[in-house]
């Protein structure tokens, strides 16, 4: 700002000069006296009063910030913010709140965050018992012959029976509707006798590769299925229509907003999505930016159309989404070794490597970014492996950009030797805290003492100087920049306990936990230039809540409220008490 000052009063003596023939120059005093009384700087909206954490480490924490159109102006003090401060400028006095960077939840899944506003939703039930009560009322709602749908069950939370659901448990009361309901992970599903008679899955049904059946003793499908199996359920229930899905992404992007996220990046977002979005954002109704990565089986599609991105950069989808092996719940994690609770070590062929090498080697040459599913160790040990592979194999002369920004998502169980392996070949871990604390609830048992050393390994990524993309993966979990931020500082339940075996020294810093949900996402992104941080130059996306995230007590960032979202200067969700 001083320096916006001395170039003004520079072309005012100058000017002074020129018409020095016609009247007496005035002095360098009077004309700063004219600047100061006269000069408004241009600005639309300016938050002051507060305390304003950038995630930019040259200034830190400051006072006070401005934007004009959808950048940012100014970042500083108080004083130094009353330039802007003028004009038809809307000022919003901040005492006692915080402003952040915006935040970004780096793993989601935005049609289903909508979905589960106007479907049965099975997040947070805490028995057995009251799961399948719920399912049984929102079951009486629906008609003979038509499909009972729903998500979000997690066996780990209740309190009675810590087991996955089966169709004994709900072929009484739907005997003549076929029922689907995918467990919170997405990647198990429970399902009745009369969806598996119109799938035509019996006894003498094999397991598909990259799936399986549970079984009675007998041999016969329980109604618990995994990860590939789940396909031959999806291709029969009922196609979505384009309002719908439409619909879903409008609640998803409004239930975001409200949340305080300015940004999702949205892992697996079919083109069909892509293209309803794409219309969303033409009508003006975007409520947060969004990055996208397309599944795998769209692979060919994204290399034909390539990288879109609007020019607003509300919108971007730049990267391929695959899926590797299952969720450590389910047992369906790849294992280097067997589970310690299960004689087996999980799968990981939902894709195999002989028909992902090729959409490696096309994504180096055309500059698009790999986001790659993986929990359990074998397969973090695997993906790794082909990631180096396809590096080695198209030689850099062909790569359409030498910084890849190849991800893996989840990456739950990573030992020593394959954590240093990320720094070399640069691969960003995109994890999520709350996985993290629901999980360590059964992890022990999954993975035993030796490997729970390595689980959930926050701390130890960062000590090696890789930042970590910090998400919520929603509709799996809530969704909630809180919990995520939460989790990642106390490494503990919500209610503030622990277990034994939970190593709090993987718990990160405060400071950490903000670039985790901010200036690292959009690294993640290729958006480190353009978002992240606030910083003159970048977009102007502010989260600002109540209370300050870096110095309340643990407990107290759980009871902190969202005010208001801003993203590229516009308010796209307000508390109503906010000025």
């Amino acid at each position: 700002m001083q320096v916006q000052r001395l170039i003004t009063v520079s072309l005012l003596l100058s000017l002074s000069g020129l018409m020095s023939g016609c009247a007496e120059p005035a002095s360098e005093s009077a004309l700063q006296n004219d600047l100061n009384n006269n000069s408004c700087l241009s600005a639309d909206l300016v938050l002051h009063n507060t305390t304003v954490y950038t995630s930019n480490d040259e200034q830190w924490q400051t006072e006070a910030v401005a934007s004009l159109d959808d950048k940012i102006v100014f970042v500083g003090s108080n004083a130094d913010a009353k330039p802007y401060m003028c004009g038809n400028a809307r000022v919003l006095d901040l005492a006692g709140k915080t402003v952040y960077a915006g935040f970004t939840d780096s793993h989601q899944h935005i049609e289903g965050v909508g979905r589960r506003t106007k479907t049965l939703s099975l997040f947070g039930i805490p028995s057995l018992k009251q799961t399948v009560s719920s399912i049984a009322e929102w079951a009486d709602t629906v008609p003979d012959g038509e499909w009972v749908l729903g998500r979000g069950w997690i066996e780990r939370e209740w309190t009675d029976q810590e087991r996955f659901l089966n169709k004994h448990d709900v072929d009484a009361f739907t005997q003549n509707k076929p029922l689907f309901m995918p467990r919170a992970d997405g990647v198990s599903a429970l399902v009745n006798s009369k969806a598996l008679a119109l799938a035509g899955v019996t006894r003498d049904t094999p397991d598909p590769e990259g799936g399986k059946f549970e079984r009675d003793p007998d041999g016969t499908p329980n109604g618990y299925v995994l990860a590939n199996a789940m396909n031959m359920f999806r291709a029969i229930v009922p196609q979505d229509t384009d309002e719908y899905l439409k619909d879903s992404l409008l609640r998803g992007l409004q239930a975001n907003a409200a949340m305080g996220w300015t940004q999702t990046q949205d892992a697996g977002m079919p083109y069909r999505i892509v293209d309803l979005m794409k219309d969303i954002h033409r009508e003006g109704n975007m409520s947060h930016r969004i990055y996208a990565a397309v599944p795998v089986l769209e692979a060919q599609e994204m290399i034909k159309r390539g990288r879109e991105t609007s020019a607003d950069d509300m919108f971007d989808v730049r990267g391929i989404k695959v899926f590797i092996d299952g969720t450590l719940g389910s047992r369906g994690a790849a294992l280097i070794e067997n589970y310690s609770d299960a004689p087996h070590n999980g799968f990981m062929n939902r894709i195999t490597k002989e028909a992902l090498v090729p959409v490696l080697h096309d994504a180096l040459r055309n500059g698009i970014q790999i986001q790659t599913h993986v929990i359990g160790d074998r397969a973090v040990r695997s993906l790794l492996d082909w990631y180096e592979e396809a590096f080695t194999a198209v030689p850099q002369a062909q790569w359409a950009q030498s910084d890849l920004r190849w991800r893996m998502e989840h990456a739950q169980v990573i030992p020593p030797v394959d954590q240093q392996r990320f720094v070399d070949l640069a691969v960003l871990p995109s994890m999520q805290p709350s996985h993290g604390i629901g999980d360590l609830n059964f992890a022990g048992d999954r993975l035993g003492a030796e490997r729970l050393e390595y689980a959930y390994p926050w701390q130890s990524l960062v000590d090696k100087g890789l930042m970590i993309l910090a998400g919520s993966d929603a509709p799996v979990e809530v969704g909630d920049p809180r919990i995520e931020f939460y989790a990642a500082v106390a490494r503990k339940r919500l209610d503030g306990t622990a277990g034994d075996d939970w190593h709090p020294e993987q718990a990160v810093s405060r400071k950490t936990a903000l670039k985790m949900l901010t200036i690292w996402p959009a690294y993640g992104a290729f958006q480190d230039e353009l978002r992240g941080s606030i910083e003159v130059g970048k977009y102007a996306d502010f989260s600002i809540f109540d209370k300050d995230w870096l110095s309340v007590p643990e407990q107290d960032i759980l009871k902190s409220e969202n005010l208001m979202t801003i993203v590229g200067g516009k308010i796209t969700y307000q508390k109503s008490n906010v000025n």
